[in-house]
């Protein structure tokens, strides 16, 4: 009778060779993300600087892989951010998985804007992460419930500003302010006295727009001030 009986025993060659081929496959499935670093300021300062550091460790402790870095010195509401719009277009080309921001106000110029542009990024699979620990994707039950809550800020945000117009406007009015332009200040009313020229030698309004560059509605409108 054997001294000792062992509870279990050693793999054998073939299932370690086969315990071997499910670890690699494991590790062949996880893939590292694929982002890249968006960094915004509103003047020419030193934080954008430690905005790119911040991110580069966040992307590190993450085990993300940094295809590109962008910075961009704009004002928050200016349309034109041309580095953001180089980050939409990797996005849009699939050649990233997230895009890397310190926090959700360096992305957005508006509750607006950002409901938009998270849209777009949920169309092309890529996600916005920001470094307070939001993420923002539309693919998961939060991300979906976020992207109500800001859709409907949004919504909120237009009816404030137009109903600011129009208060401004009323206001305006009340105090006898002339909105609209001033006579002269069309570019068509440089051409004014040619147009009744025309007119009165008895061009037709289509003949009159041909021969001095101008819509048909625009010299009607110019014969209709000056009958009035």
């Amino acid at each position: 009778m054997p001294v000792l009986q062992c509870l279990g025993t050693l793999p054998s060659s073939a299932e370690r060779e086969q315990l071997r081929r499910f670890r690699s496959s494991i590790s062949k499935g996880i893939q590292l993300g694929q982002v890249a670093i968006y960094c915004r300021v509103s003047t020419d300062d030193p934080s954008c600087t430690r905005q790119q550091r911040d991110l580069r460790a966040f992307a590190r402790r993450a085990g993300h892989r940094i295809v590109a870095a962008f910075k961009e010195t704009a004002l928050g509401a200016k349309n034109d951010r041309v580095e953001r719009k180089k980050v939409m277009a990797l996005a849009q080309a699939r050649e990233i998985d997230a895009i890397l921001v310190t926090e959700l106000s360096r992305w957005g110029r508006s509750i607006q804007d950002l409901v938009q542009t998270l849209d777009d990024l949920h169309s092309w699979k890529v996600s916005v992460l920001a470094e307070t620990g939001l993420s923002f994707d539309l693919s998961t039950p939060s991300g979906k419930q976020m992207r109500t809550i800001m859709a409907g800020l949004a919504e909120f945000e237009r009816d404030l500003i137009r109903e600011r117009v129009k208060s401004g406007l009323h206001a305006a009015r009340a105090r006898g302010v002339v909105l609209g332009r001033k006579e002269g200040q069309r570019p068509s009313d440089k051409k004014a006295k040619r147009v009744l020229s025309l007119h009165e030698e008895g061009l037709s309004y289509r003949l009159i727009a041909r021969d001095l560059g101008l819509s048909k509605n625009t010299v009607m409108e110019i014969v209709r001030r000056a009958a009035s």
